[in-house]
């Protein structure tokens, strides 16, 4: 019997995908846990509309993962920071502090856990950041470090 499943079955595949299993199988294991479906005409076009609709979505996030990215290379975030002689700072610049920034000067909404620092901020300078906005998508943002009066 084919099956369609409707979840990640171990020893079967991965939810969506059309699987060839015994009947007795089918009959009293996958469909009363409901873990898949008969792949009966109705149950395939409904599985085929579900892919479309999910490879549109996808299509869409990444579209506007590319716009918002192109916009954050347009724009500059400034942070201050404490700084001793020849310009020493105190401490260094996290990700949580440049996402306040841009979120407050720019307006950007940017996620502390997709901005990626190589290293810590600890001197004074313009940095670029780089910021995974998408799978397939990272984009750059200049941050300024300036001494705070």
């Amino acid at each position: 019997m084919k099956v369609i499943l409707l979840e990640d079955v171990k020893s079967l595949g991965k939810k969506g995908q059309v699987v060839d299993v015994s009947d007795g199988y089918a009959r009293n294991f996958v469909l009363p846990k409901k873990l898949g479906v008969e792949a009966n005409g109705k149950n395939m076009n409904d599985l085929k509309l579900q892919k479309a609709n999910a490879e549109k979505v996808a299509k869409e996030q990444l579209e506007a993962a590319k716009e918002f990215a192109a916009l954050m290379e347009t724009k500059e975030v400034v942070v201050s920071i404490k700084s001793g002689e020849g310009g020493r700072t105190f401490g260094s610049i996290s990700s949580k502090e440049i996402a306040a920034a841009a979120k407050e000067q720019c307006g950007l909404e940017i996620d502390k856990k997709k901005i990626q620092l190589p290293e810590a901020i600890k001197s004074l300078g313009v940095y670029e950041v780089m910021v995974k906005l998408h799978p397939k998508v990272t984009g750059r943002l200049k941050v300024k470090v300036q001494e705070k009066q």
